[in-house]
């Protein structure tokens, strides 16, 4: 089962895959921004509204990655006619 993953990734085509790049790239920008605004939660003034945004954003960009995943390996399956 993990050698077909593995494969699935090995073998994905060029646009789904540059696809996939810039979204993680993107989302990992937008963990790094939530990480900040969590950081300077922590190290000033500890206000309830900045917690929830770092919070909410995190988990924005956590979901985007794993759409980002799964769209780029449906793509390249509808593309070779798998699906």
């Amino acid at each position: 089962m993990l050698n077909k993953i593995i494969n699935l990734f090995k073998h994905l085509d060029k646009i789904a895959c540059k696809i996939m790049k810039h979204g993680l790239i993107f989302c990992s920008f937008l963990s790094f921004l939530a990480i900040f605004i969590l950081l300077i939660y922590n190290f000033t003034f500890p206000s309830p509204s900045m917690y929830y945004i770092g919070i909410h954003l995190l988990k924005l960009s956590l979901i985007f990655g794993i759409e980002f995943i799964i769209c780029g390996l449906v793509v390249d399956g509808i593309k070779k006619e798998l699906v």
